[in-house]
C-alpha cells in the first residue's frame, strides 16, 4: 500500500492511505516495530508530501522521567504517534520539580509542551495556573465504546491531567532471609523478622504504610491522616523501627538496596521491583494486599507553545491500545477498564503481565489507593513534619 502513496493528489488522500496502512498493525506488531522501520516509513510519507501540513516543521516537546519509563513510552507511545501523525516528538527529562513549570509560565518563556508527573500535580497546576485545562471531549471512547468516563478509573479525570498510568508503591522482601512474610504488619515486626528495613525518605507512602502496618484498614487510612491523632500515630508507629530504617529516595536505590542485603525488606516502586525480579532474576517477594496505588496524569503547560498538537498527543495515548502496549512491555498499568483485555504477554519474557499491573483487578482489591486531593491540600504541612521527625 505504502508504494502508491506517490500516485496520490494531495495531501488529505495520502494521509488517509497512511492511517488505514497503520490501521492493519496487530498490537505485536506496534510493539516489535523498529525504530528504524518507523522511521522508513515516515521518510516515505515525507518524500511523498503526505505528513499533516500541521505537523510539518513543527516538534512537540514531552517531558518525561527518563530511564525505563522513557524508554517504553517510547515504544507503545512516542513512537507510533510520530508514525500516525507525522509530528515529531522532543523528548525532556524532568525530576518532578513543579517550580521548573512554574517559572518557564511566569516567565513567558514556556518550552514545554506536555508534562507527565503525579496526578496529583494536575490539581495544584490548575489551582496555581501553569497548566491548561483539558476537555474530556477530546478522550477517545473505550474498547467496547464505553464513554471516557465510564471507562477511565475513578479520579483518572482531572481538570488539568488526564491519567496517563497507573503505579504502586509496593513491599518487596528478600527470600534468602525469610521464605515469606504474611502481612505488612510484619515489615514492622522487629523481633520475628529482625533486620534493616527500607523506606523512601517522604512522608507520601511511609505514613499510608505505617497506618496500615498499625492495622488500619484501607477505607479509614486517610480519614486519620486528616486528624492530628492519625498522623501521630503514623509517626508512632514508625518511631518503632526508626532505629532500623535505611530511606531510600530514588527507585534504583531501594532495588540496590535490597538486592546488596543493606536491607531485608523494602517499600518500592512496583515497577522497579517487577523489573528486578523479571529482568533481573532477583530473589524478591511481593507482598501481596498490601500495595498504594497512584497514577501518573499527562498535563499540557499553560501557554504551550503546541497547545493543538499537545491536546492531540493526549487523546493519542489515552486510546486504550496504547495504554495496553505500555502495561504489555511494563509495569506501567492501564487506567482505562476496556484497556486489560487487550494486555498481551512481554514480548520478549514471554510473561504474562497482567499479575503484575497495579490496577489489574485482583491486585486492587485490597490496595489502597493514593488520595490525590489529600496530598495536593496536605503534602506541604506533612512533608514539614516529617522532615524535622527525620532530624530528631
Amino acid at each position: 500500500m505504502v508504494g502508491h502513496l506517490g500516485d496520490c493528489q494531495n495531501v488529505d488522500a495520502l494521509e488517509r492511505i497512511w492511517r488505514e496502512a497503520i490501521s492493519f498493525l496487530t498490537l505485536e506488531d506496534a510493539l516489535m516495530l523498529s525504530r528504524r522501520e518507523f522511521g522508513r516509513l515516515l521518510g516515505v510519507m515525507g518524500a511523498s508530501g503526505a505528513l499533516p501540513a500541521l505537523a510539518q516543521g513543527r516538534a512537540l516537546t514531552v517531558v518525561t522521567w527518563g530511564g525505563t519509563t522513557t524508554r517504553f513510552q517510547k515504544l507503545a507511545v512516542f513512537d507510533p504517534f510520530t508514525a500516525e501523525t507525522g509530528i515529531p516528538i522532543k523528548i525532556e527529562e524532568w525530576n518532578g520539580n513543579l517550580g521548573l513549570i512554574r517559572a518557564q509560565v511566569e516567565s513567558g518563556k514556556v518550552t514545554w509542551d506536555v508534562v507527565v508527573g503525579d496526578i496529583a500535580f494536575a490539581k495544584r497546576g490548575c489551582e496555581d495556573g501553569f497548566l491548561e485545562k483539558i476537555s474530556p471531549s477530546i478522550l477517545p471512547a473505550g474498547g467496547n465504546r464505553e464513554t471516557a468516563s465510564t471507562d477511565f478509573l475513578p479520579g483518572s479525570i482531572q481538570e488539568c491531567g488526564i491519567g496517563a498510568y497507573a503505579w504502586s508503591y509496593v513491599v518487596a522482601w528478600d527470600k534468602r532471609k525469610f521464605e515469606r512474610i504474611n502481612s505488612i504488619g510484619d515489615f514492622f515486626n522487629l523481633s520475628t523478622y529482625p533486620g534493616k528495613r527500607g523506606m523512601r525518605k517522604a512522608p507520601q507512602s511511609s505514613l499510608e504504610f505505617a497506618l496500615l502496618g498499625d492495622g488500619v484498614s484501607t477505607d479509614q487510612v486517610y480519614k486519620l491522616l486528616r486528624t492530628k491523632e492519625g498522623v501521630d500515630r503514623a509517626f508512632r508507629k514508625l518511631d518503632s523501627i526508626k532505629s532500623q530504617i535505611v530511606w531510600w529516595e530514588s527507585g534504583g536505590q531501594a532495588r540496590r538496596n535490597l538486592a546488596d542485603g543493606e536491607v531485608v525488606m523494602s517499600t518500592g516502586f512496583g515497577g522497579s521491583m517487577v523489573y528486578a525480579i523479571l529482568d533481573d532474576k532477583r530473589p524478591f517477594g511481593l507482598l501481596q494486599g498490601a500495595s498504594i496505588i497512584d497514577q501518573d496524569a499527562w498535563m499540557v503547560v499553560k501557554n504551550a507553545p503546541n497547545k493543538d498538537l499537545a491536546m492531540r498527543f493526549i487523546a493519542f495515548a489515552s486510546r486504550p491500545d496504547r495504554m495496553a502496549a505500555l502495561g504489555s512491555t511494563s509495569p506501567n498499568a492501564p487506567v482505562r477498564q476496556s484497556a486489560f483485555a487487550m494486555v498481551t504477554n512481554h514480548p520478549t519474557l514471554g510473561v504474562d503481565m497482567k499479575p503484575y499491573l497495579a490496577t489489574f483487578p485482583e491486585n486492587r482489591k485490597s490496595a489502597l489507593l493514593a488520595d490525590t486531593e489529600f496530598w495536593s491540600d496536605r503534602g506541604d504541612d506533612l512533608k514539614e513534619r516529617f522532615n524535622a521527625w527525620l532530624s530528631r
